[in-house]
């Protein structure tokens, strides 16, 4: 299995959007997220694919599980 941090193909990080608010979303690859920062929500990215559901999304002001 590969790491949830592994690259994403950067021409999909292109034409991804927040499904919240169709903002464009950042790639941080050190906690392998996907970041809506209109929205206030990180999406995971688990296998190298972005999981764009908000109820698997992480609200901003909550701390990242993978930091404890």
């Amino acid at each position: 299995m590969e790491d949830s941090t592994s690259d994403i193909d950067p021409r999909l990080l292109e034409i991804l959007v927040c499904p919240v608010s169709r903002s464009s979303l950042e790639y941080r690859r050190e906690t392998g997220e996907l970041i809506s920062h209109k929205a206030r929500l990180a999406y995971p990215i688990r296998d190298g694919i972005p999981i764009m559901l908000e109820a698997e999304a992480r609200h901003l002001d909550e701390p990242n599980p993978a930091d404890a």
